[in-house]
């Protein structure tokens, strides 16, 4: 009963912080001191609740490592014209009228080339969004678009982090997988697709600056050089080169740029890498492209190191453990779906990291799938659909806060917007339902 009286007691605060605006990081510090406090009442001692709290922590070092290479890279594919030659090109050649189906489908292949949502959001996410915001143009909207393409990648690419997670747990063949996840995926891409369509139509880019495209050209040296950092990531991910390979070599390359061709000396270089790109000189553009650097990260890496020490202490302790006992009370794949979708929820809130929920999600559920005989890669599908796509939809989770916060948009306005999120678990749960329906309807006629 303590358990539940602190999860929702932890859930009201999140939610009071969300509505006013107020940073995360505050209910979840409290949240980890709420769950230590039961720890210790369960009989483990203080030395023991903060061993379990330093495991846990400890694990997002090798996370906060990706983070501080976001943020460099960010503020460095700026000066080095990286995104404001992407701009200036976007500008020139997209279509208005479809900006935002565009932003959709742009970010879905990039999604899958690069096979991970941080580095999706933090490239051509980010230079999205600098275009949006020289636009007239619903930023919760375009955050929407980009976060479910973001995730398409996240949830089917073959080299996707959190696909290999779910095929190593429920021991399954990833390809196999894959060909069950791609089964799932006509309707809510072509629903997501179609909603963004008619969000197009109705919300047209206008950019506030009709000669935005030439500000940035009169501040930056545009053409294919500046492309260079860009061309080296998705080269490297096409030969399988480690992200942070990857994203160190384009960093680098960013910074002979941004010496060599935008003439910014070394210690302006190492200032923006630290503390961000800042253009005083030209407040028309600006306010677009001031971001970035290792301190804009530094929100995101305590909600990470948090998340994971509380992660720590649930894993220890075993807290969750009645979710199990519950799904064993399922007897039809749609009612064990819908357990699966709501342990999913919970553990998303509460575990505060995708990683999180699928560990969890797999462990109080794997026993149901095998109790009612349905196979692991039925598992496998189930948690890809639900632990995957919701995570990204709670805002305080790491899954949603870090690219809001790299993207430097409102933390949880987009999520109306972010269709294909939520249409991949909503478009299961009605098919298995309807499957039911035709089994009860099949049994009385019998």
């Amino acid at each position: 009963m303590d358990i539940l009286l602190g999860m929702a007691f932890i859930f009201i605060l999140l939610i009071f912080s969300v509505i006013n605006k107020i940073f995360i990081g505050y209910p979840l510090f409290i949240a980890l001191f709420v769950f230590s406090l039961l720890s210790i009442k369960r009989g483990y001692g203080a030395r023991d609740v903060l061993k379990m709290i330093f495991d846990g922590g400890k694990k997002s070092f090798i996370v906060l490592q990706v983070f501080s290479l976001i943020g460099i890279l960010t503020s460095l594919w700026i000066s080095a014209g990286t995104i404001p030659t992407i701009v200036y090109y976007g500008i020139k050649f997209m279509n208005p009228n479809f900006f935002i189906i565009y932003t959709f489908f742009i970010v879905s292949s990039v999604s899958l080339l690069l096979e991970t949502s941080f580095g999706t959001v933090s490239t051509i996410g980010m230079a999205i969004i600098v275009m949006a915001k020289a636009g007239n143009i619903n930023l919760a909207i375009v955050t929407g678009a980009i976060m479910s393409g973001a995730y398409f990648g996240d949830r089917c690419s073959p080299m996707s982090s959190s696909a290999i997670l779910v095929a190593n747990l429920t021991e399954t063949d990833l390809y196999t997988n894959i060909k069950n996840m791609l089964k799932t995926e006509i309707f809510p891409l072509i629903a997501s697709a179609f909603f963004y369509l008619i969000l197009s139509l109705d919300n047209p880019i206008a950019f506030t600056h009709e000669n935005i495209g030439e500000s940035m050209r009169e501040v930056f040296s545009i053409g294919l050089i500046p492309l260079i950092p860009a061309a080296i990531i998705f080269g490297a991910s096409l030969l399988k080169v480690n992200v942070k390979k990857s994203m160190s070599i384009s960093i680098l390359s960013a910074v002979f740029i941004s010496i060599l061709v935008q003439s910014y000396t070394p210690l302006e270089v190492i200032n923006f890498s630290f503390f961000g790109f800042k253009l005083e000189n030209s407040v028309k553009i600006g306010n677009i492209l001031n971001r970035g650097g290792i301190i804009s990260m530094i929100k995101a890496g305590i909600v990470v190191f948090i998340s994971c020490s509380l992660a720590g202490i649930f894993h220890k302790t075993a807290m969750l453990e009645k979710f199990n006992k519950i799904s064993l009370k399922s007897k039809n794949r749609f009612q064990l779906f819908s357990c699966t979708a709501i342990t999913s929820v919970l553990t998303g809130i509460f575990g505060c990291s995708q990683t999180i929920s699928i560990v969890l999600t797999e462990q109080f559920l794997k026993d149901a799938y095998k109790k009612l005989g349905f196979t692991r890669e039925k598992l496998a599908l189930d948690i890809e659909n639900t632990a995957v796509m919701i995570a990204p939809l709670i805002p305080w989770n790491i899954a949603a806060f870090v690219p809001t916060e790299t993207l430097k948009v409102n933390f949880y306005s987009y999520i109306p917007y972010a269709f294909y999120l939520y249409f991949v678990p909503i478009s299961s749960l009605l098919v298995f339902k309807f499957q039911n329906y035709k089994l009860k309807l099949k049994e009385n006629i019998v």
